[in-house]
């Protein structure tokens, strides 16, 4: 009998313990969440030498991609480019050229600035070129693909033209591999 009313009130205690810690974990969850930063905390040097400043596009959707001007996803440059036009009410499309992978991205800020507009019509909002993967990893980045950071998941860049959805509070949405096109459903259910 006392082994069983001494079980009986552990089972109690350890369920209370997690009704308690649960309903903790929420509240902590919360204001970690009030906690992290957003987009809006970050301005990056752009292919021209100013600045661009993510608080500038408070109340749109974002999309930042990491590009390349050699790589197989190149082409996706004119769908970027489409995406930027078409939903320009409410979507911001930014390019960060990097070259992380392959050696795809050799060229000056100024040469990646002049492929961009001669062969893909790109309007959008082009970033200097940075790292997105290793040591040198650029602060943007390491936001966007720490959980820790961002609040909603890990991401492992592993090519050229990883897109990342921001939404219109700064907060990430999610993110896509290289062979998800800009104008899939995946992304363009969020747009609409």
């Amino acid at each position: 009998m006392k082994k069983t009313l001494i079980l009986l009130i552990a089972v109690g205690a350890v369920t209370i313990g997690c009704k308690n810690s649960n309903k903790d974990i929420s509240k902590v969850d919360t204001t970690e969440k009030m906690n992290l930063k957003t987009i809006y905390d970050f301005k990056v040097e752009s292919l021209d030498g100013n600045e661009i400043n993510f608080a500038d596009f408070k109340g749109k959707k974002i999309l930042i991609v990491n590009t390349a001007s050699e790589c197989g996803f190149t082409p996706q440059y004119a769908d970027l480019e489409k995406l930027s036009k078409d939903y320009a009410d409410n979507l911001v499309v930014v390019g960060f050229p990097a070259n992380n992978f392959g050696g795809q991205e050799p060229g000056s800020n100024k040469e990646i600035g002049a492929f961009c507009e001669k062969n893909f019509g790109v309007t959008f909002p082009m970033a200097a070129k940075v790292s997105v993967k290793g040591d040198d990893t650029a602060p943007i980045f390491k936001y966007l693909i720490e959980k820790e950071l961002n609040g909603v998941k890990n991401t492992a860049i592993l090519w050229n033209f990883t897109k990342f959805l921001i939404d219109e509070n700064g907060h990430l949405i999610d993110s896509y591999i290289s062979t998800t096109k800009p104008t899939s459903d995946s992304i363009t259910k969020y747009l609409k």
